[in-house]
């Protein structure tokens, strides 16, 4: 069973995020960047699958320019066995990302599609839905828990009463939640071996999609600072200040 699993590259969770000073963007320079979380969590299932035998082969395929093949790396040295890069410097929407994995999907031909529910940058919750409408593949969205019986998926998601199975037949796409797994750390023998594995640079202008972008980015802004507390000296003084100055009470 071939496994695909886009990635994208993004700010490293652990990093203080910073806006430009004419809010215009976020400030990416000399910012320590890595695979969206989410996307970790994608490898580390389809890494799982082929240690288990149901997987024989992982695809990684990321979108933008040469920097992303730092993440390409990282995703074949924590066990996929090869990587492609569409080669863009432009700033995708979702739907644009959904139409370029389409036609890798096409080429491919993967039994299983693997990708994170939403990315921490944009945070859009879009890709994954959107690549299963136009591939017309069946889809398990948010997943805790993926097992692979026969030519069928079955896919325990997280709903707000709790949690829901649903099976799907192959080939199928699946994105990741949190609960799903816990990424490994790549080995350096393995970060090594990384190195020699295939990784593929195809241009996004070979695809043949119209990559105009359909939303603009208007402002970014910091949130704003959080004010210092107080402290009360009474219950009672708690309780007037929570009627008469925040009004969260009557």
């Amino acid at each position: 069973m071939k496994v695909l699993v886009p990635i994208k590259r993004v700010i490293d969770y652990n990093v203080k995020v910073r806006v430009k000073p004419d809010n215009s963007n976020v400030d990416l320079a000399n910012v320590k960047m890595a695979i969206n979380p989410f996307c970790e969590i994608a490898v580390e299932e389809a890494v799982r699958l082929k240690e288990a035998g149901t997987a024989t082969e992982i695809i990684a395929v990321s979108i933008g320019d040469k920097s992303c093949q730092e993440q390409l790396r990282t995703a074949l040295a924590l066990g996929a066995d090869k990587a492609i890069q569409i080669d863009t410097d432009q700033n995708l929407d979702s739907l644009n990302v959904a139409k370029l994995l389409q036609k890798v999907v096409e080429a491919e031909q993967p039994q299983l599609v693997i990708l994170g529910k939403q990315s921490i940058d944009s945070d859009n919750n879009q890709t994954g839905q959107m690549l299963a409408a136009l591939t017309g593949l069946p889809q398990g969205t948010f997943a805790s828990e993926v097992k692979v019986d026969g030519d069928k998926v079955n896919v325990t998601r997280e709903i707000d009463g709790g949690l829901q199975t649903v099976a799907l037949s192959l080939p199928a796409i699946v994105t990741t939640d949190l609960r799903l797994n816990e990424p490994r750390y790549a080995s350096l023998p393995n970060i090594m071996k990384a190195k020699r594995k295939p990784l593929e640079v195809q241009p996004a202008a070979d695809f043949g999609i119209d990559l105009a972008p359909r939303s603009t980015l208007v402002k970014v802004s910091p949130p704003s600072e959080r004010q210092a507390g107080i402290v009360v000296e009474s219950v009672d003084e708690l309780v007037e200040k929570l009627k008469n100055e925040a009004k969260v009470i009557s």
